[in-house]
């Protein structure tokens, strides 16, 4: 017999090659919430760091303009924490999206993955079906010509 050939290799191939694609953005949208995560992380740092220095000045004594300037400062940290934030949630949205996408293409490649696997065991039984009955059939070829005289 021939041997077995995938009809739909080709489909498979191309669903493996978009399940990779898609694992490769689902990777950068994730590299890319972890930079904006750092972002929002670096700019809640910064502002605890200068409310903390304008609590230490305000214990001291500060002037009226000074407290103003640390109010806008703090007030300029809280608008970018808030944008930051709101760009984390949108890269955060796109990376689950990318993530349903890599489930989907996973499973239509798994599917054509398990039908080449159930066709293959069904060639692989029928050669060997067809082996047994080139075995018997040469067993009773050799029985016959014994038998005859």
């Amino acid at each position: 017999m021939k041997k077995f050939q995938f009809s739909l290799d080709g489909v498979l191939g191309y669903r493996q090659q978009v399940l990779e694609g898609r694992q490769n953005e689902y990777a950068k949208a994730l590299a890319q919430v972890r930079e904006q995560q750092d972002r929002v992380d670096d700019a809640t740092a910064r502002y605890r760091q200068l409310n903390r220095r304008f609590r230490e000045e305000a214990a001291r004594g500060i002037t009226a303009a000074d407290a103003m300037g640390f109010e806008n400062g703090l007030r300029a940290l809280e608008a970018e924490i808030a944008r930051e934030t709101r760009l984390l949630e949108e890269y955060q949205q796109a990376a689950e999206e990318k993530r349903a996408q890599v489930l989907q293409a996973h499973m239509d490649a798994t599917i054509l993955e398990r039908l080449k696997e159930k066709q293959k065991d069904a060639y692989q039984k029928e050669v060997q079906k067809s082996d047994e009955r080139f075995i018997d059939d040469l067993v009773s070829a050799t029985r016959a010509v014994k038998s005859d005289p």
